[in-house]
């Protein structure tokens, strides 16, 4: 009987329930935390995605792709609140003399910060 390609190349089975299953393995990868903007682009990646998304799982790359979208993201999104308190005016003075007002206007620009990051990279 001739040899699967498969088999030829160093590939082995298993069996299971009467079939022949190939045994897959993923490549080694280094499992490292990622952060909230990694965790939604690849949320992103596997309702959207998905060829993209299978690529980088399957070679390997998954988890240094998200660290890098990750990081990326939260640098944006910290430049991005640091220009928009400028152009505002929003100081530690407006934070001692009116706090409120100072929560109010962080809030409203972290969330314009939040749109503009997922617009610009994580769903993109």
């Amino acid at each position: 009987m001739n040899e699967s390609l498969f088999k030829q190349l160093g590939g082995a089975y298993h069996e299971e329930n009467g079939y022949l299953i190939p045994d897959l393995l993923l490549p080694a990868e280094e499992e490292q935390p990622i952060g909230i903007w990694g965790q939604r682009h690849l949320d992103y990646l596997k309702q959207y995605c998905r060829v993209t998304y299978t690529n980088l799982l399957t070679s390997g790359k998954l988890n240094a792709y998200l660290i890098s979208i990750d990081r990326q993201a939260q640098e944006r999104f910290e430049r991005l609140i640091e220009g928009m308190k400028q152009a505002q005016g929003i100081t530690e003075q407006l934070k001692s003399e009116n706090a409120l007002k100072w929560v109010g206007q962080l809030g409203n620009i972290r969330a314009c910060a939040r749109e503009i990051v997922n617009k610009e990279i994580i769903f993109a």
